[in-house]
């Protein structure tokens, strides 16, 4: 007969269930040679570091945003409105009012650097009032481009078209706000706003030297003169019909449309102020010879304080009850009073 066994007569004796030892758990950090690691490596505990890491990555993504938007952003804001700006070089027998938009356009592309095309993590980005001013730059030399292809530089008006302005009011007409890629047209890289802008300002440079040399055309005639001022004056009449439809938008005095738009005209007033300065110089013995210098001078002086307008706050109140100023109106009295004068020009000039 089997004799029983110490753990048999145990649990007889006791009539208690046989309690076997539990496992006891091993550490997350042990050195294990059957998990494959070789050498017995600590294995770590990877959720945890990775919380940490995850925390900086974003600790340092917040301090990032701060500093590109929040820092260096405001830093690049730069709308020079100087009324005394004019082109470092004239080239002798050229003309003063092209070589005053080219500097102008080559100030604002490459000193100012051009921003109403930059993508959204540059640090222009957060930037609205400059890009809207550059925009008006732009649009007011484009315009003024046009008038001396159409009308300064043609013996008359079936003459051929000189090349170089030909080429520069293409350029010049290019939308501002193109970046080397534009989602609405293809994901394929383009050719940004700036580089056709200095195409532009380049073939401006070449029409002037070609002139100084005598081999292009500058019709300093009364009709020529007054022609391209009454295209200038409708460029302005629509801007205040634009005037018109931005009062009282917005959320109380407050409107992003009338700011835009404050800032675009006063880009405009300012390139049309220094750029027919330059053009009064060129046309000087026809303003002379109309007795036309007061008139001129009132029109100039006109295009150049709407240009200096610069509120801290565009407010856009109401024109009848509030006691809110409406930078608008104020903007659209001096544009209004610059056309006026130049149309008066223009019908001194055509009798």
């Amino acid at each position: 007969m089997r004799r029983p066994t110490a753990v048999t007569d145990a649990a007889a004796m006791t009539d208690t269930p046989i309690q076997l030892p539990v496992p006891v758990a091993v550490p997350a950090e042990v050195h294990d040679t059957a998990s494959g690691l070789p050498g017995g490596r600590v294995r770590r505990r990877f959720p945890r570091i990775g919380r940490k890491a995850l925390r900086a990555m974003a600790a340092l993504g917040v301090l990032g945003a701060v500093v590109n938007w929040g820092v260096l952003g405001p830093l690049t804001h730069d709308i020079n409105a100087d009324p005394a700006f004019r082109s470092a070089q004239m080239p002798q027998g050229g003309s003063v009012a092209v070589a005053t938009a080219a500097a102008l356009l080559d100030r604002e592309i490459n000193a100012n650097g051009w921003t109403p095309n930059d993508p959204f993590f540059a640090p222009s980005a957060v930037l609205d009032n400059m890009p809207n001013f550059q925009m008006g730059v732009v649009k007011a030399v484009g315009r003024f481009t046009f008038e001396m292809l159409d009308q300064v530089s043609r013996t008359r008006g079936s003459s051929r078209a000189d090349p170089d302005l030909e080429r520069a009011s293409g350029f010049l007409q290019f939308p501002p706000d193109i970046w080397v890629i534009d989602p609405s047209r293809s994901w394929m890289p383009t050719v940004p706003s700036e580089h056709q802008y200095r195409a532009g300002v380049a073939a401006l440079n070449s029409y002037n030297a070609r002139l100084a040399s005598g081999q292009a055309v500058f019709e300093r005639r009364a009709d020529t003169l007054a022609e391209t001022l009454r295209q200038v004056s409708a460029d302005l009449g629509s801007q205040t019909a634009q005037l018109d439809r931005a009062q009282n938008d917005g959320w109380w005095v407050f409107s992003r449309k009338a700011d835009d738009l404050f800032y675009q005209n006063k880009g405009m007033l300012y390139a049309y102020s220094v750029t027919l300065k330059a053009f009064g110089e060129d046309f000087a013995p026809v303003i002379r010879g109309s007795n036309l210098e007061a008139v001129w001078a009132q029109a100039m002086a006109s295009l150049e304080q709407g240009s200096q307008l610069r509120p801290l706050v565009v407010l856009n109140g109401d024109l009848d009850r509030s006691i809110f100023a409406n930078h608008l109106a104020i903007q659209g009295f001096y544009m209004k009073r610059a056309i006026l004068q130049l149309e008066e020009v223009v019908s001194v000039l055509a009798v």
